[in-house]
């Protein structure tokens, strides 16, 4: 489903599966799911309610062992690594967006930001300063030292995307970033993540309902039956 393959790939995701135990039965969601995605390429994922979008992302992010299958980062396989590998990836190499911003209220914008890169390690000049750079970006350099109270929800948001690109992830995945925004927010907001994106070179993988957001993207795969099936959306 896309011109990149294998090692080239910034994500691969081959024969990936997800099986749940539903008392005496068994509840599959991912049947050998594949997928390619390449550097500054932004995929779109869309399926109903159920049809496992969240369990490739959480198999995609390291957050959630697939039942069978692999995930490459960078052609890395990864569920072959050890929890404290993964946990390095997790935390260098991608970057997450949900639909609620999970903002620290106690924070500012710039801090709520700079914290991962300070968690990882990174010189407080340093990452205070990165944080401001991606906060400009985002169009919020007017609201540096404002409270997530204080901004409004697609701020908010703007200032979450920031936070995901702080560690320099070489890719960002999102499940549903603007689902709880009103329509001409979340078209604000979807442009902003995927300027961003693109002007960062990462590979985003980003699972909505909202088809009218199409449009920013390289192009748009669909779970069907366990497996993903290119979208077309025009």
């Amino acid at each position: 489903m896309s011109d990149v393959q294998g090692a080239s790939a910034v994500l691969s995701l081959q024969g990936l599966q997800r099986r749940y135990q539903s008392g005496e039965s068994e509840l599959t969601v991912l049947d050998g799911a594949d997928l390619d995605i390449g550097q500054a390429e932004i995929v779109g994922l869309i399926g109903q309610s159920g049809s496992g979008k969240s369990s490739l992302l959480h198999a995609a992010g390291l957050l959630e062992r697939p039942s069978g299958g692999e995930v490459f980062i960078e052609g890395v396989p990864t569920w072959t690594l050890s929890e404290g590998e993964r946990t390095d990836i997790r935390r260098n190499k991608i970057g997450f967006v949900y639909q609620f911003h999970h903002l620290l209220p106690e924070f500012d914008a710039i801090h709520n930001v700079a914290l991962p890169a300070l968690i990882a390690g990174r010189p407080r000049r340093e990452a205070m300063a990165e944080a401001e750079r991606l906060l400009g970006v985002m169009g919020l350099s007017h609201r540096l030292h404002h409270q997530p109270p204080q901004l409004s929800g697609g701020e908010q948001q703007r200032v979450a995307i920031a936070r995901a690109m702080i560690n320099k992830p070489v890719l960002i995945l999102a499940d549903e970033p603007t689902g709880n925004l009103d329509p001409d927010t979340s078209t604000v907001v979807f442009a902003a993540l995927s300027e961003l994106v693109r002007r960062e070179g990462a590979a985003a993988l980003i699972a909505t309902h909202n088809l009218e957001l199409a449009k920013y993207m390289d192009r748009v795969v669909s779970l069907d039956h366990g497996k993903l099936v290119r979208r077309e959306t025009a």
